[in-house]
């Protein structure tokens, strides 16, 4: 029997159900279709596991750095068994939390692979849901009045770089690693690169990383991604820019081998283990959108402001229509689109208001334009910078490299983009966040009283730097 619902969202992903939570409050019934665990890739093989990795790597890393804050300690040893066990309780306790959610909001959940199908008997237009019952049940199927695809993404590989989970990995088969490789070649100097590199420099293991571009982090401030080369170096980080990686030369025998062309000459790499990090694919195929007028271009889904498809009930958000592929553009995707269907009049999103982080160490955080950016926009730029060598919570810390660098319009003195890298710059980027969606000038910022001692202070010196009043430098 077909049940039927004002909204059926495909995948449970921080999207999906942030989404669904919005929906239910806003007094939709709701369903939620999931094939794998609830909470998605974010949750269970992305954001979650990955920093409390991170975090083990960080701990151990400080603790071999004990002496120089006046701690003696024997001689730390690593046991990777219980990073695994620590990462996998923080998945379980978050996994059970979404659950609750879920039982809160009254979503019903369905546990299976679902499609979207043409019209039909159940319905006249495209929409209605056919569930494939992980239990092998008889097809659930789901009549909505809205449907909200969140089906979110796969990692890449490359032609000639096919994934064995043993020799071979991507994320995904990184995360469920048993043991620790002695050295590894990471191919890709992104944002998950850098990350594996960080976390697996500290963890003691050799890294070689393989980027194709000249700069690793290509999508960060200039400034910002030389400052990250610099100190993944400094890490023990093997970084190999401008590197066409030749697929067919690799070799698998109780390890790996790979040849990449650099500078014109052809250099043979070697290592236990290759992690491939060169992006990830929308999840598009096979979810039926051959039965509905939606348009897919460049592998991913396209939509209009408000997250709707060319099929106007069906709206698709986060991984899947490309973009800013992170977990928290996909939730205020999700909860702007269904305030879109539920009549609420929301506010399109402004990418220049999103911040980004990376959990390297040291750490990354963004919002705004780079400086290249801001002129090639046309812009007539003023810029401040401030290092973290010059904050005195920084010394405490003992974490002074880095810096946070301001992008002010000189005409309007309006803000246009905040980078840092550095201690902690994750947890500091939403003030600058807060004052791109206020359009604060760096004047203002630097109104607002910094607490001494923090490393906040350093995004106040940053502001007035931009006029050249920056006090401790």
């Amino acid at each position: 029997m077909a049940q039927e619902y004002d909204l059926v969202v495909l995948g449970g992903g921080t999207g999906g159900y942030v989404a669904a939570i919005r929906a239910s409050k806003l007094g939709l019934k709701v369903a939620m279709v999931e094939k794998r665990e609830l909470g998605g890739t974010c949750l269970h093989r992305g954001c979650i596991p990955s920093k409390a990795l991170l975090r083990s790597a960080e701990v151990f890393r400080q603790t071999k750095e004990a002496d120089q804050y006046g701690i003696t300690t024997d001689q730390p040893s690593l046991n990777f068994t219980k990073v695994q066990e620590r990462k996998q309780s923080i998945v379980d306790t978050l996994h059970k939390g979404v659950q609750g959610l879920m039982k809160k909001g009254k979503i019903d959940v369905y546990e299976g692979f679902g499609r979207i199908l043409g019209p039909s008997i159940f319905s006249p237009t495209a929409g209605t849901i056919s569930v494939e019952m992980n239990s092998g049940e008889e097809n659930e199927m789901l009549i909505p009045k809205n449907v909200l695809i969140a089906t979110g993404s796969s990692p890449k590989s490359l032609p000639g770089l096919e994934v064995d989970g043993n020799y071979v990995m991507t994320s995904d088969e990184a995360l469920q690693m048993e043991k620790l490789p002695k050295s590894i070649i990471i191919v890709g100097g992104g944002v998950i690169g850098i990350e594996w590199a960080s976390m697996l420099a500290d963890f003691g293991v050799e890294v070689t990383v393989l980027e194709y571009l000249p700069n690793i982090l290509p999508t960060e401030d200039h400034e910002v991604s030389k400052e990250m080369q610099k100190q993944m170096k400094k890490k023990g980080v093997n970084i190999i820019t401008s590197a066409k990686v030749m697929a067919e030369s690799l070799n698998k025998n109780e390890g790996v081998s790979i040849q990449a062309e650099v500078d014109g000459e052809t250099v043979t790499y070697e290592a236990e283990k290759m992690l491939v990090s060169v992006g990830r694919s929308a999840n598009v195929t096979n979810i039926g959108l051959e039965n509905t007028d939606i348009v897919v271009e460049n592998g991913v889904i396209e939509t209009n402001k408000f997250y709707q498809t060319k099929e106007s009930h069906i709206y698709a958000i986060g991984d899947v229509i490309g973009g800013m592929q992170l977990a928290h553009v996909a939730s205020h995707e999700g909860i702007i689109a269904v305030e879109h269907m539920a009549n609420q009049n929301p506010h399109p999103m402004n990418p220049e208001q999103v911040p980004t982080c990376i959990y390297s160490n040291p750490e990354v955080a963004s919002v705004g334009l780079t400086e290249e950016q801001a002129k090639e926009k046309g812009y007539k730029i003023k810029v401040g910078k401030f290092p973290f060598q010059a904050i005195g919570k920084a010394l405490v810390i003992g974490e002074t490299d880095g810096f946070v660098k301001i992008i002010a319009d000189k005409d309007s003195e309006d803000l246009l983009g905040v980078h840092m890298v550095g201690p902690h710059v994750t947890d500091m980027i939403s003030e600058a966040g807060l004052a791109k969606v206020l359009d604060a000038t760096p004047w203002e910022i630097a109104e607002s009283i910094h607490p001494h001692p923090t490393l906040a202070e350093a995004i106040g010196e940053a502001a007035m730097a931009v006029d050249g009043n920056q006090i401790h430098g």
